[in-house]
Protein backbone atom coordinates (compact mmCIF):
# COMPACT_ATOMS: atom_id res chain seq x y z
CA UNK A 1 0.00 0.00 0.00
CA UNK A 2 1.26 3.55 -0.86
CA UNK A 3 0.36 6.39 -0.18
CA UNK A 4 1.60 9.61 -2.95
CA UNK A 5 1.10 13.16 -2.76
CA UNK A 6 2.59 16.33 -4.51
CA UNK A 7 1.89 19.73 -4.67
CA UNK A 8 -1.18 19.19 -6.48
CA UNK A 9 -2.99 15.88 -7.43
CA UNK A 10 -4.58 15.61 -11.10
CA UNK A 11 -6.80 12.74 -11.02
CA UNK A 12 -8.29 14.03 -14.44
CA UNK A 13 -12.26 12.67 -13.59
CA UNK A 14 -12.54 15.45 -10.46
CA UNK A 15 -10.90 18.72 -10.16
CA UNK A 16 -7.66 18.72 -9.22
CA UNK A 17 -6.98 19.14 -5.42
CA UNK A 18 -3.89 20.88 -3.77
CA UNK A 19 -2.09 18.59 -1.69
CA UNK A 20 -3.78 15.42 -2.61
CA UNK A 21 -3.05 11.94 -1.75
CA UNK A 22 -3.33 8.61 -3.82
CA UNK A 23 -4.24 5.98 -2.38
CA UNK A 24 -2.79 2.53 -4.13
CA UNK A 25 -2.38 -0.82 -3.97
CA UNK A 26 1.37 -2.33 -4.44
CA UNK A 27 0.48 -3.09 -8.20
CA UNK A 28 -0.70 0.15 -8.95
CA UNK A 29 -4.66 -0.07 -8.70
CA UNK A 30 -6.38 2.99 -7.68
CA UNK A 31 -7.63 2.86 -4.13
CA UNK A 32 -8.67 5.95 -2.82
CA UNK A 33 -7.93 9.87 -3.00
CA UNK A 34 -7.98 11.43 0.05
CA UNK A 35 -7.99 15.52 0.14
CA UNK A 36 -6.52 15.91 3.68
CA UNK A 37 -2.63 14.70 4.02
CA UNK A 38 -3.51 15.06 7.75
CA UNK A 39 -5.70 11.73 6.76
CA UNK A 40 -2.68 10.00 6.71
CA UNK A 41 -0.10 8.94 9.33
CA UNK A 42 3.20 10.82 8.07
CA UNK A 43 5.42 8.24 8.05
CA UNK A 44 2.99 6.41 5.41
CA UNK A 45 2.86 9.60 3.05
CA UNK A 46 5.69 9.72 -0.32
CA UNK A 47 5.55 13.43 -0.43
CA UNK A 48 6.82 15.09 -3.76
CA UNK A 49 7.49 18.43 -5.30
CA UNK A 50 5.54 18.69 -8.51
CA UNK A 51 2.42 17.37 -9.69
CA UNK A 52 0.54 13.69 -9.53
CA UNK A 53 -1.18 12.78 -12.94
CA UNK A 54 -1.99 9.42 -14.16
CA UNK A 55 0.08 7.87 -16.94
CA UNK A 56 0.00 9.21 -20.81
CA UNK A 57 -1.34 7.92 -23.48
CA UNK A 58 0.08 7.86 -26.60
CA UNK A 59 -2.78 8.17 -29.24
CA UNK A 60 -0.84 8.07 -32.15
CA UNK A 61 2.78 6.37 -32.98
CA UNK A 62 3.77 4.67 -35.97
CA UNK A 63 6.40 2.31 -33.57
CA UNK A 64 7.52 0.34 -36.20
CA UNK A 65 9.46 3.00 -38.30
CA UNK A 66 11.51 3.86 -34.95
CA UNK A 67 14.95 2.89 -37.02
CA UNK A 68 14.16 5.75 -39.77
CA UNK A 69 14.59 8.26 -37.19
CA UNK A 70 16.89 11.14 -38.77
CA UNK A 71 16.04 9.91 -42.54
CA UNK A 72 13.85 12.20 -43.44
CA UNK A 73 14.88 16.34 -43.70
CA UNK A 74 12.70 18.65 -41.73
CA UNK A 75 10.43 20.84 -43.59
CA UNK A 76 10.28 19.40 -46.91
CA UNK A 77 6.50 18.71 -46.51
CA UNK A 78 4.63 15.88 -47.03
CA UNK A 79 5.17 14.21 -50.04
CA UNK A 80 9.01 14.09 -49.14
CA UNK A 81 8.43 12.55 -46.28
CA UNK A 82 6.38 9.93 -47.98
CA UNK A 83 9.58 8.88 -50.22
CA UNK A 84 11.93 8.65 -46.90
CA UNK A 85 9.33 5.89 -45.85
CA UNK A 86 9.70 4.13 -48.57
CA UNK A 87 13.15 3.26 -47.76
CA UNK A 88 12.18 1.46 -44.52
CA UNK A 89 12.88 -2.12 -45.84
CA UNK A 90 16.38 -1.10 -46.42
CA UNK A 91 17.12 -2.31 -43.01
CA UNK A 92 18.26 -4.94 -41.40
CA UNK A 93 15.81 -6.78 -39.31
CA UNK A 94 18.12 -6.50 -36.35
CA UNK A 95 18.27 -3.06 -36.95
CA UNK A 96 14.81 -2.85 -37.22
CA UNK A 97 13.80 -4.71 -33.91
CA UNK A 98 16.38 -3.47 -31.86
CA UNK A 99 14.93 0.48 -32.41
CA UNK A 100 11.68 -1.03 -31.75
CA UNK A 101 12.90 -2.12 -28.50
CA UNK A 102 14.64 1.10 -27.62
CA UNK A 103 11.68 3.16 -28.70
CA UNK A 104 9.20 1.46 -26.44
CA UNK A 105 11.79 1.74 -23.51
CA UNK A 106 11.69 5.81 -23.86
CA UNK A 107 8.11 5.53 -24.21
CA UNK A 108 8.00 3.82 -20.26
CA UNK A 109 10.56 6.27 -19.31
CA UNK A 110 8.37 9.14 -20.24
CA UNK A 111 5.43 7.91 -18.61
CA UNK A 112 3.43 6.36 -21.51
CA UNK A 113 1.30 3.24 -20.64
CA UNK A 114 -1.14 3.49 -23.58
CA UNK A 115 -0.38 3.75 -27.12
CA UNK A 116 -2.54 3.74 -30.15
CA UNK A 117 -0.25 2.44 -32.80
CA UNK A 118 0.09 2.47 -36.68
CA UNK A 119 1.48 -1.15 -37.96
CA UNK A 120 1.76 -2.18 -41.92
CA UNK A 121 3.61 -4.85 -40.84
CA UNK A 122 3.85 -7.47 -38.23
CA UNK A 123 7.20 -5.91 -37.13
CA UNK A 124 6.25 -4.71 -33.60
CA UNK A 125 4.75 -7.91 -32.97
CA UNK A 126 7.77 -10.05 -30.80
CA UNK A 127 7.74 -6.59 -28.81
CA UNK A 128 4.27 -6.31 -28.43
CA UNK A 129 4.20 -9.98 -26.46
CA UNK A 130 5.96 -8.72 -23.79
CA UNK A 131 2.91 -6.80 -22.77
CA UNK A 132 5.13 -3.77 -21.59
CA UNK A 133 2.80 -1.30 -22.85
CA UNK A 134 -1.24 -1.33 -23.41
CA UNK A 135 -1.23 -1.24 -27.61
CA UNK A 136 -4.20 -0.68 -29.74
CA UNK A 137 -3.08 -1.45 -32.95
CA UNK A 138 -4.16 -0.21 -36.74
CA UNK A 139 -3.63 -2.20 -39.44
CA UNK A 140 -3.04 0.52 -42.36
CA UNK A 141 -4.39 -0.01 -45.61
CA UNK A 142 -3.04 2.20 -48.51
CA UNK A 143 -3.74 1.48 -51.72
CA UNK A 144 -5.29 4.19 -54.78
CA UNK A 145 -5.09 1.57 -57.30
CA UNK A 146 -8.79 -0.30 -57.45
CA UNK A 147 -7.24 -3.66 -59.18
CA UNK A 148 -5.38 -4.15 -55.69
CA UNK A 149 -7.52 -3.61 -53.11
CA UNK A 150 -8.43 -7.14 -52.71
CA UNK A 151 -5.17 -8.34 -51.78
CA UNK A 152 -4.54 -4.93 -50.14
CA UNK A 153 -6.86 -6.42 -47.52
CA UNK A 154 -6.04 -9.64 -47.82
CA UNK A 155 -2.46 -8.84 -46.33
CA UNK A 156 -3.76 -6.22 -43.66
CA UNK A 157 -5.96 -9.31 -42.74
CA UNK A 158 -3.01 -11.53 -42.21
CA UNK A 159 -1.46 -9.28 -39.85
CA UNK A 160 -4.61 -8.10 -37.97
CA UNK A 161 -5.07 -11.75 -37.29
CA UNK A 162 -1.38 -12.74 -36.00
CA UNK A 163 -1.93 -9.66 -33.40
CA UNK A 164 -5.20 -10.64 -32.22
CA UNK A 165 -4.06 -14.35 -31.65
CA UNK A 166 -1.41 -12.74 -28.96
CA UNK A 167 -4.42 -11.55 -27.26
CA UNK A 168 -3.66 -7.62 -28.96
CA UNK A 169 -6.71 -5.16 -30.50
CA UNK A 170 -6.25 -4.85 -33.79
CA UNK A 171 -8.34 -3.14 -36.18
CA UNK A 172 -8.15 -2.49 -39.67
CA UNK A 173 -8.10 1.03 -40.67
CA UNK A 174 -7.87 3.36 -43.70
CA UNK A 175 -4.44 5.84 -43.97
CA UNK A 176 -6.25 9.07 -45.25
CA UNK A 177 -8.63 10.13 -47.62
CA UNK A 178 -6.02 10.33 -50.72
CA UNK A 179 -5.04 7.42 -50.21
CA UNK A 180 -8.08 5.02 -50.11
CA UNK A 181 -11.00 5.12 -52.83
CA UNK A 182 -14.58 4.49 -51.88
CA UNK A 183 -13.98 0.61 -52.63
CA UNK A 184 -11.20 0.31 -50.21
CA UNK A 185 -13.29 1.94 -47.57
CA UNK A 186 -16.27 -0.05 -47.90
CA UNK A 187 -13.93 -3.55 -47.92
CA UNK A 188 -12.38 -1.78 -44.58
CA UNK A 189 -16.29 -1.30 -43.26
CA UNK A 190 -16.91 -5.13 -44.43
CA UNK A 191 -14.38 -6.52 -42.41
CA UNK A 192 -14.91 -4.20 -38.84
CA UNK A 193 -16.15 -7.35 -36.57
CA UNK A 194 -17.43 -7.76 -32.97
CA UNK A 195 -13.64 -6.77 -31.84
CA UNK A 196 -13.64 -3.65 -33.36
CA UNK A 197 -13.77 -0.66 -31.43
CA UNK A 198 -11.90 2.13 -33.22
CA UNK A 199 -10.49 2.94 -36.98
CA UNK A 200 -8.32 5.96 -36.98
CA UNK A 201 -7.65 7.72 -40.07
CA UNK A 202 -4.67 10.58 -40.67
CA UNK A 203 -7.11 13.93 -41.49
CA UNK A 204 -6.17 16.77 -42.94
CA UNK A 205 -2.96 16.78 -42.43
CA UNK A 206 -1.65 18.65 -45.69
CA UNK A 207 -2.96 22.04 -47.09
CA UNK A 208 -2.24 19.66 -50.15
CA UNK A 209 -4.78 17.60 -49.08
CA UNK A 210 -7.57 20.11 -48.99
CA UNK A 211 -6.53 21.44 -52.44
CA UNK A 212 -6.69 18.22 -53.91
CA UNK A 213 -10.63 17.75 -52.67
CA UNK A 214 -11.99 21.04 -52.92
CA UNK A 215 -10.39 22.49 -56.22
CA UNK A 216 -8.66 19.20 -57.82
CA UNK A 217 -5.13 20.59 -58.39
CA UNK A 218 -2.35 20.73 -56.26
CA UNK A 219 0.24 18.21 -55.39
CA UNK A 220 -1.26 15.35 -54.33
CA UNK A 221 -3.85 16.06 -57.31
CA UNK A 222 -0.82 15.98 -59.51
CA UNK A 223 0.92 12.61 -57.89
CA UNK A 224 -2.02 10.78 -57.96
CA UNK A 225 -3.08 11.59 -61.70
CA UNK A 226 1.06 10.76 -62.05
CA UNK A 227 0.49 7.30 -60.73
CA UNK A 228 -2.65 6.74 -62.43
CA UNK A 229 -4.81 6.28 -58.46
CA UNK A 230 -8.18 5.88 -58.83
CA UNK A 231 -10.17 9.04 -59.90
CA UNK A 232 -12.72 8.29 -57.58
CA UNK A 233 -10.72 8.67 -54.60
CA UNK A 234 -11.24 12.53 -55.55
CA UNK A 235 -14.24 12.77 -57.76
CA UNK A 236 -16.92 11.41 -55.47
CA UNK A 237 -15.72 13.72 -52.28
CA UNK A 238 -16.00 17.51 -52.15
CA UNK A 239 -13.64 17.31 -48.50
CA UNK A 240 -11.35 14.77 -47.03
CA UNK A 241 -14.87 14.39 -43.96
CA UNK A 242 -16.63 12.84 -46.74
CA UNK A 243 -15.34 9.82 -46.22
CA UNK A 244 -16.88 9.56 -42.94
CA UNK A 245 -19.98 8.73 -44.85
CA UNK A 246 -18.11 5.44 -46.93
CA UNK A 247 -16.73 4.44 -43.26
CA UNK A 248 -20.54 4.40 -42.27
CA UNK A 249 -19.85 6.76 -39.33
CA UNK A 250 -18.00 4.04 -36.68
CA UNK A 251 -16.38 5.35 -33.83
CA UNK A 252 -13.37 7.05 -35.36
CA UNK A 253 -9.96 8.84 -34.10
CA UNK A 254 -9.26 11.64 -36.66
CA UNK A 255 -4.94 12.34 -36.35
CA UNK A 256 -3.21 15.60 -37.43
CA UNK A 257 -6.01 17.39 -38.68
CA UNK A 258 -3.45 20.08 -38.62
CA UNK A 259 -5.23 22.03 -41.71
CA UNK A 260 -8.82 21.97 -40.15
CA UNK A 261 -11.57 23.87 -40.28
CA UNK A 262 -14.32 24.43 -37.80
CA UNK A 263 -16.91 23.64 -39.81
CA UNK A 264 -14.58 20.19 -40.43
CA UNK A 265 -15.23 19.08 -37.14
CA UNK A 266 -17.98 16.23 -35.80
CA UNK A 267 -18.63 14.01 -33.23
CA UNK A 268 -15.67 12.24 -33.65
CA UNK A 269 -12.19 12.15 -31.02
CA UNK A 270 -9.53 14.40 -32.48
CA UNK A 271 -5.82 13.11 -32.40
CA UNK A 272 -2.89 16.04 -32.48
CA UNK A 273 0.89 15.24 -33.25
CA UNK A 274 2.58 19.13 -33.10
CA UNK A 275 6.46 18.22 -33.03
CA UNK A 276 5.54 16.28 -36.07
CA UNK A 277 3.18 18.41 -37.54
CA UNK A 278 6.09 21.13 -37.03
CA UNK A 279 8.75 18.71 -38.53
CA UNK A 280 7.04 18.02 -41.53
CA UNK A 281 4.77 20.87 -42.75
CA UNK A 282 6.01 23.39 -39.82
CA UNK A 283 2.43 24.05 -39.19
CA UNK A 284 0.10 23.37 -36.30
CA UNK A 285 -3.74 23.04 -36.14
CA UNK A 286 -5.84 26.05 -34.51
CA UNK A 287 -6.49 24.28 -31.31
CA UNK A 288 -9.02 26.67 -30.34
CA UNK A 289 -11.94 25.00 -32.76
CA UNK A 290 -11.33 21.67 -30.59
CA UNK A 291 -13.21 20.08 -28.25
CA UNK A 292 -11.12 19.39 -25.12
CA UNK A 293 -13.20 16.33 -24.37
CA UNK A 294 -12.50 14.66 -27.88
CA UNK A 295 -8.84 15.78 -27.80
CA UNK A 296 -5.84 13.70 -27.82
CA UNK A 297 -2.06 14.05 -28.14
CA UNK A 298 0.38 11.68 -29.74
CA UNK A 299 4.05 11.65 -30.72
CA UNK A 300 4.11 10.44 -34.55
CA UNK A 301 6.65 7.97 -34.91
CA UNK A 302 10.27 8.66 -34.47
CA UNK A 303 10.87 9.21 -38.43
CA UNK A 304 9.11 12.57 -37.60
CA UNK A 305 10.14 13.41 -34.10
CA UNK A 306 13.54 13.57 -32.03
CA UNK A 307 11.66 11.79 -29.40
CA UNK A 308 8.49 10.13 -28.39
CA UNK A 309 7.58 12.02 -25.27
CA UNK A 310 4.18 13.37 -24.80
CA UNK A 311 5.51 16.00 -22.40
CA UNK A 312 7.45 17.67 -25.07
CA UNK A 313 4.34 17.52 -27.17
CA UNK A 314 1.93 18.95 -24.51
CA UNK A 315 4.78 22.06 -24.35
CA UNK A 316 4.19 23.13 -27.85
CA UNK A 317 0.25 22.71 -27.26
CA UNK A 318 0.46 24.80 -24.40
CA UNK A 319 2.53 27.59 -26.04
CA UNK A 320 -0.19 27.27 -28.97
CA UNK A 321 -3.32 27.51 -27.05
CA UNK A 322 -4.94 28.88 -23.87
CA UNK A 323 -5.03 25.32 -22.30
CA UNK A 324 -4.93 24.79 -18.51
CA UNK A 325 -2.53 22.41 -16.98
CA UNK A 326 -5.67 20.33 -16.05
CA UNK A 327 -6.59 20.34 -20.16
CA UNK A 328 -3.58 19.36 -21.09
CA UNK A 329 -3.34 16.35 -18.78
CA UNK A 330 -6.57 15.39 -19.46
CA UNK A 331 -5.94 15.40 -23.58
CA UNK A 332 -2.83 13.84 -22.50
CA UNK A 333 -4.30 11.24 -20.64
CA UNK A 334 -8.04 10.86 -19.40
CA UNK A 335 -9.41 11.23 -23.39
CA UNK A 336 -6.19 9.07 -25.18
CA UNK A 337 -8.00 5.90 -23.05
CA UNK A 338 -11.86 6.67 -23.96
CA UNK A 339 -10.96 6.93 -27.49
CA UNK A 340 -8.57 3.54 -27.54
CA UNK A 341 -10.71 2.17 -25.19
CA UNK A 342 -8.69 1.44 -22.41
CA UNK A 343 -10.55 0.94 -19.66
CA UNK A 344 -7.86 1.09 -16.76
CA UNK A 345 -5.81 3.84 -18.13
CA UNK A 346 -6.79 7.52 -17.87
CA UNK A 347 -7.81 8.97 -14.71
CA UNK A 348 -7.16 7.91 -11.05
CA UNK A 349 -10.19 6.44 -10.66
CA UNK A 350 -11.35 3.61 -8.13
CA UNK A 351 -10.31 -0.07 -9.59
CA UNK A 352 -8.24 1.29 -12.28
CA UNK A 353 -4.45 1.13 -13.07
CA UNK A 354 -3.55 4.19 -15.07
CA UNK A 355 0.00 4.23 -13.95
CA UNK A 356 1.30 7.79 -12.18
CA UNK A 357 3.59 10.00 -13.04
CA UNK A 358 5.33 13.33 -11.03
CA UNK A 359 5.69 16.20 -13.56
CA UNK A 360 8.81 18.05 -12.37
CA UNK A 361 10.48 21.88 -12.46
CA UNK A 362 7.16 23.29 -13.65
CA UNK A 363 6.88 27.63 -13.93
CA UNK A 364 3.90 27.80 -11.44
CA UNK A 365 1.20 25.56 -13.27
CA UNK A 366 3.19 25.79 -16.60
CA UNK A 367 5.21 23.21 -18.72
CA UNK A 368 8.53 24.78 -19.75
CA UNK A 369 11.86 23.60 -20.64
CA UNK A 370 13.37 21.17 -18.97
CA UNK A 371 9.93 20.01 -17.00
CA UNK A 372 10.73 16.05 -16.71
CA UNK A 373 8.38 13.25 -15.97
CA UNK A 374 9.76 10.59 -13.18
CA UNK A 375 7.36 7.18 -13.17
CA UNK A 376 6.41 6.52 -9.77
CA UNK A 377 3.76 3.47 -10.48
Amino acid sequence: MRFLTADYLYPLHIAPIKEGVLQISDKGEVIAILENRAEVPPEQLEVFEGILCPGFVNAHCHLELSHLQGVAEKGKGFLDFIGAIQQRNEFEKEDIQYAIEKAEQQMIANGIVGVGDICNTTDTLLQKQKSNLTYYNFIETFQVHEDKIRDTIKNALQIRNQFRAIGKKASIVPHAPFSVPPKLAQEIVNHFDEKDELLTIHMQETKEENQLFENKEGAFFDWLKGVNASEEIWQTRKKSIDIFQELENKKILLVHNTFAKKEDLTEHYYGTCPKANLYIENALPDYSIFDTDKLCVGTDSLASNNSLSILEELLVVQENSNFDMNILLKIASKNGAEALGFEKLGSFEKGKIPGVNLIQHLEGMKIIEGSFVKVLA
